[in-house]
């Protein structure tokens, strides 16, 4: 079975996946307000230019590419960007994973992690969601994953599982 960030056939022996989740999906509105605006928009130009005009198929035409181009790169693009970002906790390491075309992961072994802490707006305190902050001894340092959901469950059991990869358990065992 294939998890959201990584296979099943992809973790070590013993490893067991805690958390899997996209960026928080908020990052969906302004894609949807485009989506919106811009078929509004559409709408707006078929409806107002006038008909039995020799130019009136190449204005229709023309508003119809500029909202399809524009749809794409407004909406479609960063759904697709919000769609294949993952992040995942296993009993070992935390993986995180972009890419729509091109794809890149980097994992965080936990016994390399060296502190964990998080931040969060106004906004992002009444959605769940915030800035997590993870400081580790390895190549990568400090790695800053905004719109993460449910911030302080991930922030508390990331915790929890770097403190038992200190103490060499795995799963509190």
């Amino acid at each position: 079975m294939c998890r959201m960030g990584i296979p099943e056939h992809h973790l070590t022996q013993g490893e067991r996946v805690v958390l899997s989740f996209h960026p928080h999906w908020k990052r969906l509105v302004l894609p949807a307000l485009a989506v919106v605006v811009l078929l509004a928009a559409l709408a707006a130009a078929l409806l107002f230019l006038p008909g039995g005009e020799p130019y009136t198929p190449y204005g229709r035409l023309a508003a119809t590419v500029v909202v399809v181009i524009l749809l794409l790169w407004w909406a479609v693009v960063p759904y697709l960007r919000w769609v294949t970002t993952s992040y995942t906790l296993t009993t070992h390491r935390f993986n995180i994973s972009t890419g729509i075309l091109n794809k890149s992961q980097d994992d965080i072994p936990l016994a390399k992690v060296n502190s964990v802490s998080s931040d969060q707006r106004l906004l992002e305190r009444i959605l769940g969601c915030g800035t997590l902050v993870v400081e580790s001894a390895s190549d990568t340092g400090e790695i800053k994953l905004t719109d993460i959901p449910r911030i302080q469950t991930v922030r508390a059991e990331l915790f929890r599982l770097v403190e038992d990869a200190s103490d060499g358990e795995i799963d509190g065992r």
